[in-house]
């Protein structure tokens, strides 16, 4: 790091810092209730996937010869919890 970049940096976050104030006092806090639904909807956002991913896993398992029972169940549930995950990333930064 450079101390030429220190400044820049230091004025971008203090303008990002000012902007996100002003948009605070402009638009004004979210409500207990809004702020519960948003927790509400993270949470559904990393549930479903990871359910659907188990309920593949666990067919697949049934109808496929594999190494174990439990093979595409657990590599399903994985790829479904990283995609809730990931989806509700992406809704927090859009918030």
């Amino acid at each position: 790091m450079t101390s030429n970049n220190h400044p820049e940096r230091l004025d971008r976050t203090v303008r990002q810092r000012r902007l996100r104030r002003e948009q605070g006092r402009r638009e004004g806090e979210r409500t207990i209730g809004q702020n519960l639904a948003m927790i509400g909807m993270l949470g559904w956002t990393i549930v479903v996937p990871t359910l659907l991913g188990i309920f593949a896993g666990r067919w697949l398992d049934a109808h496929l010869p594999g190494p174990s029972r439990l093979f595409w169940t657990l590599g399903l549930m994985a790829a479904g919890l990283a995609l809730g995950c990931h989806l509700a990333w992406k809704r927090i930064h859009r918030e």
